[in-house]
């Protein structure tokens, strides 16, 4: 593919020395590049389309990495990577030892703050701010957010601040549609660029001049002018909002107008106090298909360039099993056509975790909050004390940002809500900040908290049933991952004992107590171990609270040595509740192993090549079992973190 410009840009220093008239020729390249190489290797996508021509400009604009630029909801930034000196390495992004889909401060100088989920950019920017007027030094700092960003309410707390502390900083909001709606085209740019011209500056700095000599007159004059401008702006914009919140607003501009963006931005860029410039995009702007189909291409994998429908892999042998999301959204179907109290609620994700095919069949009893988690957990309490069962289902690491929810608003008011964790455990290409490591550990700590985790899909269905129907005394958490299901034959649901486990296979060397995903890769374990003729018994946890101690007590007696498995982070998890146990009833009879994630942040990679490295493989678990055991065995050595 033969470029003008593209090839030759490896850093932002070299887009600046172009000429301003050849940036509407450089953004088409970035387009071009970002779809030809993310249609082959997957992606996000529709958001990076969406932000190129802005991108080119803020990047033309300030000094960076001098200046700093905090861009939200990292699946915006491809077209920054590209920019940034990574455009050679684009085809390697979310896979193993590639680069990160999201920004990553280890990665370039040019990522300003880590960013995989939203809203955060307005806060870290301020902060930003606030340390370069600390430090008395002299650079921008900018916040881009957009892409339903604005639906969170951190970024409401941010501007809000940012009025207090009256930093200079820029905020730019990519409207794409998913947050406040696009206005008056026309009359909109003109005054926006009326106010942002040095014309209207200097008449500004001049009424200001004279009105400052006309002591009480002079002010009435000045706050007239202000009122002006102001009710301007509020008839043709939507502005009055943020200028509610401490801001200078100008906009909306056309986002893909890099010319306009450009004259805007140098017009703003020295401004004093909060600013915040409104630009209208098209998420997957450039590409036909994306541009048709916002929400199937937000990420996609291999897709045809030219139809961008998904390129089919050779088919399988065997017709692949339903994802675990598609199996809790057909079980809510089932639930909800007999209890007409219950209810689905997302955070912005309905068809990430199936509550897509509930709002099919119950539109009116699925609610989506946005990116506001916290709110979605309140709200689901305030739905409880009114005899409504709210099941919110909330992928497991963005429900981290709802913990004191969870305490304060369900758990101590003993409030019966369901939580659906989707994407618990090693999630795969979108690496640390979308892995759901912790949710064992945070969750079991609550006081009456029921926390429990399926070993197939069949038993999804269970827990969700008795989640709903069995247990009404507080609150209850089912985790499940990201992915295909085992693939048992599906019968109808039905409840399951709170708190007992199940023995799947019995043994005299080892107990293999697994929980969750785990449990089939321990299975699988056994038979490898079996082989070498070592017996091991197969426990499926079920529950991480609470424990079926009295399995624990018969295992401690019978087996003594026991291995706990978990795709969970080590430290507080399922394995620490056994050992909890173990520590004060067996201490001196029962040799333990906890076997999990260690105390590190797991890079990204598929999932199969994750939990081979972490020895969470049924190969892995075979080997952790002999060297626990204390057979010499020749096994693969695995990177030592």
């Amino acid at each position: 593919m033969d470029f003008k410009y593209l090839m030759n840009i490896d850093s932002p220093e070299d887009l600046r020395k172009l000429p301003e008239s050849e940036l509407r020729v450089v953004s088409d390249e970035v387009r071009e590049f970002l779809v030809d190489t993310i249609t082959k290797v997957g992606g996000h996508f529709g958001a990076g389309l969406g932000t190129v021509e802005l991108t080119v400009a803020l990047h033309y604009v300030f000094n960076t990495p001098h200046d700093k630029i905090v861009i939200d909801t990292g699946h915006q930034a491809y077209p920054h990577k590209i920019l940034t000196g990574r455009r050679d390495s684009l085809h390697t992004i979310r896979q193993k030892d590639g680069l990160s889909g999201f920004l990553k401060r280890s990665e370039s100088t040019f990522d300003d703050f880590g960013a995989g989920h939203a809203t955060t950019s307005i806060s870290a920017a301020l902060g930003m701010a606030a340390a370069r007027d600390q430090l008395k030094e002299d650079y921008r700092v900018v916040a881009v957010i957009g892409d339903g960003a604005m639906t969170g309410g951190l970024a409401y707390e941010a501007m809000n601040n940012c009025g207090v502390i009256k930093s200079d900083i820029l905020v730019v909001l990519n409207d794409n549609n998913m947050s406040i709606a696009p206005n008056v085209w026309a009359l909109s740019n003109y005054f926006s660029e009326l106010f942002a011209s040095e014309r209207g500056k200097r008449l500004r700095e001049t009424i200001g001049s004279m009105t400052d000599k006309m002591d009480g007159f002079g002010d009435r004059i000045k706050s007239l002018a202000h009122r002006i401008e102001g009710g301007m702006k509020a008839v043709i914009t939507p502005g009055m909002l943020f200028e509610a919140l401490g801001f200078r607003y100008f906009g909306p501009v056309n986002g893909h107008n890099v010319n306009q963006l450009v004259t805007m931005l140098q017009g703003i860029r020295d401004m004093k106090g909060p600013i915040l410039l409104h630009t209208i995009t098209q998420k997957g702007k450039g590409y036909g298909p994306a541009e048709r189909d916002k929400q199937f291409l937000h990420a996609i994998g291999k897709v045809d360039k030219i139809t961008g429908k998904a390129v089919q892999a050779a088919k399988p042998a065997v017709a692949p099993t339903p994802t675990y999301q598609k199996v809790f959204g057909d079980a809510m179907v089932e639930i909800m056509s007999t209890n007409p109290k219950v209810v689905g609620i997302t955070a912005a994700m309905p068809d990430g975790t199936g509550l897509d095919i509930v709002q099919k069949s119950f539109p009116s009893r699925v609610y989506d909050v946005g990116i506001a988690e916290g709110h979605g957990v309140t709200f689901a309490a305030g739905l409880a004390t009114q005899g409504i069962v709210p099941v919110v289902a909330i992928y497991s690491s963005f429900l981290q940002r709802a913990f004191d929810h969870i305490v304060h608003d369900v758990a101590l008011q003993h409030l019966h809500v369901v939580f659906a964790l989707d994407r618990s455990g090693l999630v795969g290409a979108d690496g640390p900040t979308h892995h759901g490591v912790l949710d064992l550990a945070y969750l079991r700590i609550i006081q009456g908290m029921v926390v429990m985790a399926p070993k197939d899909e069949q038993e999804l269905r269970d827990m969700l049933y008795t989640s709903v129907h069995s247990y009404t005394s507080g609150p209850l958490a089912v985790r499940y991952p990201r992915g295909n299901s085992v693939g048992v034959a599906m019968r109808p649901m039905q409840p399951i004992e709170i708190g007992k486990s199940e023995t799947l296979r019995t043994g005299t060397d080892v107990a293999l107590i697994a929980i969750g995903n785990m449990v089939d890769k321990a299975t699988k374990a056994a038979e490898l171990l079996a082989a070498d003729g070592i017996s091991a018994e197969v426990v499926n946890a079920r529950f991480v609270k609470p424990l079926d101690t009295t399995m624990i007590d018969d295992v401690a007696k019978r087996v003594g040595r026991i291995i706990t498995i978990e795709d969970g982070q080590i430290q507080g998890g399922f394995g620490s509740a056994v050992a909890e146990h173990i520590a004060q009833y067996h201490h001196d009879t029962v040799d333990l192993l906890i076997h999990g994630i260690p105390d590190i942040y797991v890079d990204h990679g598929t999932q199969e090549e994750l939990h081979a490295e972490l020895r969470l493989d049924a190969k892995g678990i075979t080997d952790v079992a002999k060297d626990f055991l204390g057979s010499v065995v020749i096994r693969t050595v695995v990177t030592d973190y």
